[in-house]
């Protein structure tokens, strides 16, 4: 595990040959530990269609960059032991998949067609390149309070001390003004779609706000 302030949500991804790779838009952690398994690296410059085994050809520009690829992370730059050319080889996040279409998912998957529709067909299921005991952390994830139902906010960022998720930055709704750090401590679990913190009405009103020191 290298030994890492955090890993910014947004920050630029540089290969080892000096080539940016990218930037990092989600982060695969265990389900039971948050402990950073995976970078999630979007390169925008480069769409190359990939061809994934028993599937089609679909464009996509997510790449899977294992943890121990990361030689240091700061909290705008983060940079990898591997070259552009090796980056570019990693496997795609996202993939995609067929499945036997009903005969309604066919007669609306027509009317589509017919009408100029340009999404992908009925029948393609999208499916993310992770075990299943991993999740994805990425912005704008909803952080949940508790069971209620109520969302205390939105995540905006990852702190994380020497490889250790030690709290996420959440952008507050309600009566929050600025941006707040919520300590790991009081996520009790979490899946694909959200955080679920487990915090009283005393525990909000002492979130400290976020001080970004490097920006």
């Amino acid at each position: 595990m290298p030994q890492t302030t955090d890993f910014s949500l947004g920050a630029d991804v540089i290969a080892s040959d000096g080539n940016k790779a990218g930037t990092l838009v989600s982060v695969l952690v265990e389900a039971d530990g948050f402990d950073p398994k995976a970078l999630v690296v979007k390169d925008e410059s480069s769409l190359t269609g990939r061809l994934l085994a028993a599937e089609k050809f679909f464009v996509t520009d997510e790449v899977v960059v294992p943890i121990a690829a990361v030689d240091s992370a700061t909290h705008h730059l983060i940079r990898l032991s591997m070259p552009i050319d090796e980056v570019r080889r990693q496997p795609p996040y996202l993939s995609y998949r067929f499945k036997p279409l009903t005969a309604g998912e066919a007669a609306l998957e027509e009317v589509d067609f017919l009408g100029g529709g340009l999404g992908l067909p009925a029948n393609t299921e999208e499916v993310a390149n992770k075990p299943a005991d991993q999740i994805e952390i990425d912005r704008d994830e909803n952080v949940m309070l508790g069971k209620s139902g109520h969302r205390l906010g939105r995540i905006h960022d990852l702190l994380y001390d020497n490889g250790e998720l030690v709290g996420v930055v959440i952008q507050p709704e309600g009566f929050f003004k600025r941006d707040v750090v919520l300590p790991i401590r009081f996520i009790s679990r979490a899946d694909d779609m959200a955080l679920f913190a487990e915090l009283n009405e005393s525990d909000v009103e002492r979130l400290k706000p976020f001080v970004d020191a490097e920006s």
